[in-house]
C-alpha cells in the first residue's frame, strides 16, 4: 500500500498533528492527548501487505506506546491530586515515561524488534519524527541530572555494543539511534540549540542512508556488496555512513564536535570521553559495512550490466551537504 493514497496521506498528516499539539500545548492532559493522536496515527501506517512482519511490529509499538502513555497519563493525575514539594521527583518520573517512548536504553528492548519489521519510510519516520515530541516535553522538564546521565551513558554503551553482533541492516540503525539518542540527551542537557542542531543533522543524516537502503532492497549487511556493484552507489553510502558515526571532516561530527566542547565548560569531560570511546565501537560497525561494499566485488554480466540509483538526484545533494558543509561551517560561523 503505497504512502502516497489519500487514507496514508491523512494519517500522515495527523501524526504530524499530534506532534505539534504536544509540543505546543501548555497543560498535561493537552499534550497526553497530542501524543496519543501521535500514536494511533502512526499504527495505520506501520501496516504494509508487502510486509508480513508489519502486524507483529505494529502490536509490539502499540503495546509499549500505550503502557507509557497509561503510566504519563497516571502520573499527570496523582500531580494534579497530590501535588509534591518537590517537583523535580515527579518530573523525573514522568521523563522515564517519555524515554520509554523514544526507546532510550534501558527501555530499548521493543525497538529493535519493531524497526526489523517495518518499511524504510516508516524505520525513517520511528528514528526521527516519533522522538521529536518526547525530546521537547522532557527540554520542558526540571530531571535529577543523574537519572539523565545514567539513562544516556547506558544508552550510549547499549548503542554501540548493540550494533556489533548484528547482520540486519535494520537492526545496525535501531541501535545506531539508541546511541545518537544518547548523545542528543547530553545535547540537551547542555542546550536546547546544540540538541536541535544535533536532531537536525541527524534527520539529514538518517534520511539519506534510509533512501540508499531503500534503493538496495537487501535486508541484511552482508547483501550490500551485491546489491550495488559500482563504485558510485558505494562511495555514496560509505560518505553518509561515516558520516551518521561522526567521524571529521563530515557534517555528521559538527553535533558531535559542538557537545564536546561544550563539555569542558560545564564539567562533564570524563562523561564526553565515555560517549566518544563508545562511539569508536559504533563507528567500528559502519565502516565494517564500508570495507566489505568495497573489498567485495560481485559479478555481472556484462551485456545486462545498469546500474541506477532511484532519486539519484535528491541522494547526491544530501550527500554533498554531507561531505562539504562541515569545512564551511567555522566560515559561516
Amino acid at each position: 500500500m503505497s504512502i502516497f493514497n489519500s487514507s496514508k496521506l491523512l494519517f500522515l498528516l495527523m501524526l504530524i498533528l499530534g506532534t505539534l499539539i504536544s509540543i505546543s500545548s501548555n497543560s498535561w492532559p493537552a499534550t497526553w492527548m497530542g501524543l496519543e493522536i501521535n500514536l494511533m496515527s502512526f499504527i495505520p501506517l506501520m501496516s504494509s501487505k508487502e510486509n508480513m512482519m508489519s502486524t507483529e511490529a505494529a502490536m509490539k509499538y502499540f503495546i509499549i506506546q500505550a503502557l507509557a502513555s497509561s503510566m504519563l497519563l497516571t502520573l499527570i493525575i496523582l500531580n494534579m491530586i497530590i501535588p509534591t514539594s518537590d517537583e523535580t521527583i515527579m518530573n523525573s518520573i514522568i521523563s522515564l515515561t517519555l524515554l520509554l517512548k523514544m526507546g532510550a536504553a534501558p527501555f530499548h528492548m521493543w525497538f529493535p524488534s519493531v524497526m526489523e519489521g517495518l518499511s524504510w519510510l516508516n524505520c525513517f519516520l520511528l528514528m526521527t519524527w516519533q522522538k521529536l515530541a518526547p525530546f521537547v516535553i522532557l527540554s520542558y522538564l526540571s530531571v535529577n541530572q543523574t537519572i539523565m546521565l545514567t539513562i544516556m551513558i547506558l544508552s550510549i554503551i547499549i548503542g554501540s555494543i548493540g550494533g556489533l553482533n548484528q547482520t540486519s541492516t535494520r537492526k545496525i540503525m535501531a541501535y545506531s539511534s539508541i546511541n545518537h539518542i544518547g548523545w542528543m540527551l547530553m545535547g540537551l542537557m547542555m542546550s536546547e540549540n546544540i540538541w536541535l542542531i544535533y536532531f537536525s543533522i541527524y534527520s539529514i543524516l538518517s534520511a539519506t542512508i534510509l533512501l540508499m537502503l531503500n534503493n538496495l532492497s537487501s535486508q541484511h549487511s552482508n547483501q550490500i556488496p551485491f546489491s550495488w556493484n559500482s563504485p558510485t552507489g558505494k562511495f555514496l553510502i560509505s560518505i553518509n555512513l561515516l558520516s551518521l558515526g561522526g567521524l571529521p571532516p563530515f557534517l555528521g561530527f559538527l553535533p558531535k564536535w559542538l557537545i564536546i566542547q561544550n563539555s569542558f565548560y560545564s564539567q562533564t569531560s570524563f562523561t564526553v570521553l565515555v560517549m566518544i570511546l563508545c562511539t569508536l565501537i559504533t563507528l567500528f560497525y559502519y565502516i565494517r559495512l564500508v570495507m566489505t561494499s568495497f573489498l567485495i566485488d560481485s559479478p555481472s554480466l556484462k551485456w545486462n550490466y545498469s546500474f541506477k540509483i532511484n532519486n539519484f538526484m535528491l541522494i547526491s545533494l544530501l550527500t554533498s551537504i554531507s561531505l562539504l558543509t562541515l569545512p564551511l561551517y567555522p566560515m559561516m560561523f
